[in-house]
């Protein structure tokens, strides 16, 4: 070969690959849940009222859905508004109503 010899690898920790481990064995550095994108409250009214305005009709709108979710899905007792709520609810109206009698 007109360049000459090949170089043995370097040693492990040297080089580009320094520090590099299998993705297997890699852990994260913390568990739980990752924090969140930033937010800057804004400043002026105008802004401070939009915001409120939004933050209000997404709650509703994200109420609604998980309310017709329970509904559609109503074996589901984390939801609320589903079979068991709602013969929960009955039962309380039949007692209420033997006991007035």
């Amino acid at each position: 070969m007109a360049q000459g010899t090949l170089k043995k690898n370097p040693k492990p920790g040297f080089g580009s690959n320094a520090g590099a481990s299998p993705a297997g064995s890699r852990r994260p550095k913390s568990l739980g849940p990752r924090p969140g994108k930033k937010v800057i409250a804004p400043k002026k009214t105008e802004l401070v009222k939009q915001q409120k305005l939004k933050k209000k009709v997404t709650a509703g709108l994200i109420t609604a859905t998980e309310r017709t979710l329970a509904q559609k899905a109503g074996h589901l007792e984390l939801l609320k508004g589903g079979k068991k709520d709602r013969r929960e609810v009955a039962a309380a109206e039949v007692a209420r109503a033997k006991g007035g009698k």
